[in-house]
């Protein structure tokens, strides 16, 4: 079974060209409970350059469908198709947040008002990217 992967290696994505956002905004919750920007949001500030874009979306996954006990089999499953990388992620398309990508393919987030976020979208040892549009041109 082929095995896709959504991780970056020294790359940053920017906010998408039609984010509203002008600074990095915490995804609010719904009155049901989190959102799965909050739970990226979450889980990548509290542990910044510690889980890579696969780890994220797959814990989000877990998450979501309330999954228990050994996930090895599960998370084979979820890789065996291709999967949006956070280039789709709420908080770069919608709520001002950068996502660099180390060496380790380990991710965080800047917000767009900050000093480090202008220097990742300048840095010429990184890939940059956009995050994706939410509406069509």
């Amino acid at each position: 079974m082929k095995t896709h992967t959504t991780n970056y290696k020294n790359t940053f994505i920017e906010v998408a060209d039609d984010c509203t956002a002008k600074k990095g905004e915490i995804p609010p919750e719904k009155k049901s409970g989190k959102t799965i920007a909050n739970m990226q949001f979450d889980l990548i500030m509290k542990h910044p350059y510690q889980y890579t874009s696969d780890d994220i979306l797959f814990q989000c996954f877990v998450w979501k469908n309330d999954l228990k006990g050994d996930l090895t089999a599960a998370r084979a499953d979820f890789f065996s198709k291709g999967q949006a990388c956070l280039r789709s992620s709420p908080l770069a398309k919608r709520y001002g947040w950068g996502i660099h990508s180390n060496e380790e393919g380990k991710v965080t987030l800047y917000g767009v008002d900050s000093d480090d976020y202008a220097y990742f979208c300048k840095d010429k040892q990184l890939k940059i990217v956009k995050a994706m549009r939410s509406k069509r041109v």
